[in-house]
Parts: C-alpha cells; structure tokens; sequence
C-alpha cells in the first residue's frame, strides 16, 4: 500500500489487436465511463494524501514549528550557522511576525491539502455515484478534515470551504469553535463510510477515531468547551481496535516500520520516491555521517533543549534511545574526529545557550553540544532522505490521552500511563497527576509533532522556559501570514 502515493497513476487503456474495423478504440477511458473499478476509484485520492509530504520538513513547517517552538526542541545559532535570519530563533522565542518562514509555509501547506481535497470531491461529485464513490467521498471529506485540524490548531480562525468550485474568490474567517464544529460533524458523518481494517496510509475508520480523540481533546481550547468523556470514549475505541503497543521504544521508528504495531496513520516516507524526511540532516554533527556510513554530510543543528534532557531518568531507556550524546564513533570503531577542533567528538547533551558565538562559547561548546536526536532509525548508508514512515497518530499517544482525559474526569489514568513507564523501565505512578501526564507525554512522544498542542492544553505555553521568555495568550496562535492577507483583506476582519 506504501507504493500507491509514489506515483499518481497515468489512466490510460492499452489497444488491443482487433479484426473487426467499425469498433470504437480509445486511447483514454471515456470520462463517463470512469472510474471503472475498485483499484480506480482508490486511486482518485492520491494526489490529496501526497500533499502531507511537506509536514516534516521546512517545505510545510508544520513538525518543525511544533518542536522548535516547545520546551523540548531547538534550533541554536551555532557560530556563523543556523541563524538563518532569525527564523530558528524566532520560533523557539515565540517572537515571530506575520511574515516568519515557518509561518508563511504551514499555512500554505495546509490550504494546498484542503483546495486538493476539494478538487477530488468536486470532481467525484460529478461521477456517477454509487457506494464506492460515495465512500471515497467521505474518506477524502475526513483527510480535508485532517488538514483543517492542523489549520485550526494553529491559526485558529480560518475559512471553511468545502469546494474549489464554488468558493468565493475572497473567502472571509470562520471562528475558530465554528470550524471546529463543522470538524465533528463531518468526521463523525462520515464514520459509517469509512474501512474498518488497519492501513496506516489511508483514512480509515480508526483514523477518524483518532481525529475525533484529538478534538475532542482539544475542545476547551478550540470551542471553550471541554469534552473529556468523548475524548476518553473514542480513545476507548483506537485501543480496543487492531493496535498493540509495542515491546520497545524505537521498534515503531524503524526504517521498515509499515508493519509497527502502533502506527495508526502515518506519512509512507521513501529516500527515493517520496522525499521529504531529512531530520537527520539537520540534528547529526557534521562528522556523523561516517557514524552511519551517509551518502552526504549532515549540518549540525537542531537538538534537545537542556532542561528538556534533565526530565528524564537515568534508567529510563528512552533517554538513549531517542537521543545520541557522548563519545560518538565510525562504522569501523574508531573515535570521530571533530573537523574544527581535531579532537575526538564528544557531544555533551547540555547546551550552553540558544546562540552560541566565539569568543563567548569555544568550539567545541558551539559544535558539539546539544544531544541529537536518534528516534528516528538513521541506517548504514543513509542518504540526504528516509524512508521510515513518519507516525501522525500511534496507540501510546492515545494510552496517554486517555489517562489525561480520566484524570480530568476525577478518575485514575495510572492503568493507562503505566504501561508506557514500566516499556520504559520507569517506575510506575499510584495515582498519576496532570502534570505527571504532560511530563510523560514529553517524554514518550518527544520529536513527534504533539508539545505545542500539549502545552498550550495544558496550560503551560505562556509560561519562560530555557531561553523563552513569558507571554500573553496572543502567542497560543500563529498570525495569518503577510502574503496571504495581502491577497485576501477579508482575512483580517473580525
């Protein structure tokens, strides 16, 4: 199933030798004939699961403005590198203006994704319709749906439009708890319609359990109503399903991890054929690439943020699992050497300061500090791309939303918590506290895409951390971007 978003498929029919001269032959399925089958129908929606290739990387922004601007990720300014204008800065900051990288892609990434599935579903709205196509309506109604969580989450309000063809030209802002209402209704309509087997590259049922659990979630942030019960009922239902948590804590971050247990719905990455993972680029010392034998030179960057490394314990397993720090090795065993410095790479996990300069900080403070990140299997002869999938929603997110959401309730999440602290080799809780959530959720789902969300549910966001200074709720969204409001001033109006 990885193959169906490589290629869009070019429809076409192969001629057939006939001796019978007055037969019609065509060079291209007549359009009212198509689609003609199941593999046909399946394939009308591929172009609108191929726009979330962009979510991981700095072509959408969308995984890199999570993390870079959480308590647990960044971005430091490392001598004359990565500073790139202030952008990294910017985000870990929250000082970031309307005319931000990373503002200005996720927002264009996320509409890209919800116009593509409003071109499938106005053309399909135009088949004749029947059972498959009405189902393959609802599955691509659902990932538009996914597109617009991301859209509200982050921006808050934001136009609603369901159709390319019928859309106004200047489209005006919908409040955010009224996207967020027209989201359950379409999400849950479509319910029904939706496959009830596991394929973690599709929209299936338990992908739509698990979108309605993350709104659900949400819902006092987004409508200023909590909905803890139904939050905790449709996590009920993503655990009751096909799912298991796995043995240990990297099996679900594999290479070859189409088969992971615990990956509900996730982004089918390929080194080759469908681009767009390069983490590892931007987190290795530049020396790393002889650690995995890479084609190409990664660029020393991102990290972990020091006080983020200090919350976990010493026998928790996931501390070296997901990141890589301390005396760092070739293929062949022998010590890396540092470019700059000459002297074996040690990489001290503890980062000084989120800009680094000489004479300030030596080179080895500037170069070689910061653990990197390591969840992410990096394989012998890595290239510039991976091809791990990239998990959107996986079971033990969902173990820890329903321990929050009892918790919330007045009632004991430690059955649901546990199980993801002793995989750990943590001690268990009697009798686990919100904030004991949070801090575990950190902790399990580091470097996936969740912190802001969980910080700002949390009630944590505007708070100082490690180089960020407090704030006002003003920065619990991102502004619409220049270029946008340029285009469309009725995106401004209140």
């Amino acid at each position: 199933m990885k193959k169906i978003l490589y290629f869009i498929v070019l429809i076409t029919i192969l001629s057939v030798s006939c001796t019978k001269l007055d037969e019609v032959v065509y060079d291209k399925i007549p359009g009212q004939n198509y689609p003609e089958n199941e593999n046909q129908i399946s394939n009308l929606s591929v172009d609108a699961y191929a726009k979330l290739a962009p979510l991981a990387d700095d072509g959408g922004w969308w995984f890199l403005a999570q993390e870079i601007s959480s308590d647990e990720f960044c971005a430091p300014t490392r001598g004359a590198d990565w500073y790139d204008g202030g952008k990294w800065q910017n985000m870990h900051k929250h000082i970031w203006s309307n005319d931000d990288e990373g503002v200005n892609r996720m927002w264009g990434t996320f509409w890209t994704g919800i116009t593509t599935c409003n071109q499938i579903v106005d053309m399909m709205n135009g088949l004749p319709q029947n059972n498959a196509i009405r189902a393959k309506k609802k599955e691509v109604e659902v990932l538009r749906s996914y597109y617009y969580y991301l859209l509200l989450d982050n921006y808050g309000d934001a136009p609603y439009l369901t159709s390319a063809l019928n859309s106004p030209a200047l489209p005006f802002n919908v409040k955010r708890k009224d996207l967020y209402d027209s989201l359950i209704k379409t999400v849950t309509a479509a319910l029904p319609y939706l496959k009830p087997y596991d394929n973690k590259y599709m929209v299936t049922r338990n992908m739509g359990f698990a979108l309605l659990s993350k709104l659900y979630l949400n819902a006092e942030v987004y409508s200023g109503t909590p909905q803890w019960a139904k939050a905790s009922q449709y996590c009920d239902s993503i655990i009751a399903g096909s799912y298991s948590l796995a043995a240990d804590v990297l099996s679900t971050f594999k290479v070859n991890n189409e088969k992971a247990s615990e990956i509900i719905f996730s982004i089918p990455y390929d080194e080759d054929n469908f681009q767009g993972f390069r983490i590892h680029m931007r987190t290795l010392h530049y020396q790393q690439n002889l650690e995995f034998d890479m084609t190409v030179g990664p660029w020393n960057g991102l990290c972990i943020v020091p006080t983020f490394f200090d919350t976990y314990d010493a026998a928790d397993v996931r501390k070296s699992a997901y990141n890589l720090y301390g005396p760092r090795f070739d293929t062949k065993g022998n010590a890396i050497i540092d470019g700059e410095t000459h002297q074996a790479l040690v990489i001290d996990p503890h980062l000084p300061a989120l800009d680094m300069q000489a004479p300030t900080y030596t080179p080895a403070q500037i170069r070689e500090t910061g653990a990197r990140l390591g969840k992410y299997e990096i394989k012998l002869g890595t290239k510039e791309n991976l091809s791990n999938d990239f998990p959107l929603f996986r079971l033990s997110d969902f173990y820890l939303m329903k321990a929050e959401a009892e918790i919330r309730l007045g009632n004991n999440g430690d059955q649901w918590i546990n199980p993801i602290r002793i995989r750990a080799n943590v001690t268990p809780y009697s009798g686990a506290t919100l904030d004991d959530v949070l801090a575990e959720r950190g902790r399990e789902l580091y470097c996936e895409g969740h912190r802001r969300q969980d910080q700002i549910r949390f009630n944590k966001w505007q708070q100082s951390w490690w180089e960020k200074a407090a704030h006002g709720p003003e920065r619990n969204t991102f502004p619409i971007p220049k270029w946008a409001t340029d285009a469309n001033p009725n995106l401004l109006l209140k």
